[in-house]
């Protein structure tokens, strides 16, 4: 009886492995051989594209920074010449106005003084 049951408990193993295997015709069989390898070189092509995409954004958007940031270093540096100039003519207009008030000093003590 033992020898029954093990008979029978192989036989629907051995059964349920065949069914879940199906037969494929020698034709189809090289071509479902080739469909995960076309659909796996399908997805690298796909995950190359994206990467490439994603590289070239990346290098325009650096692009951009960098001109931007060139832009702002020019306008800092056209701000800071314009500041420099202000500056100067500031203290070209300060020296212009103590030499007129050294003189103008300098004429009153003239006419203060009495004349000998």
């Amino acid at each position: 009886m033992k020898k029954v049951i093990a008979t029978l408990i192989a036989g629907l193993f051995a059964t349920a492995a065949f069914a879940q295997t199906p037969a494929a015709p020698a034709a189809s069989a090289a071509s479902a051989a080739s469909a995960p390898a076309k659909a796996e070189a399908a997805h690298t092509k796909a995950v190359a594209k994206a990467e490439a995409k994603e590289t070239k954004a990346v290098v325009k958007a650096d692009a951009k920074e960098a001109v931007a940031a060139a832009d702002a270093k020019a306008d800092v540096a056209s701000a800071k010449a314009d500041a420099k100039a202000t500056k100067a003519k500031a203290h070209h207009k300060a020296t212009k106005a103590k030499v007129k008030a050294d003189a103008a000093k300098a004429d009153a003590a003239v006419a203060a003084t009495p004349a000998k």
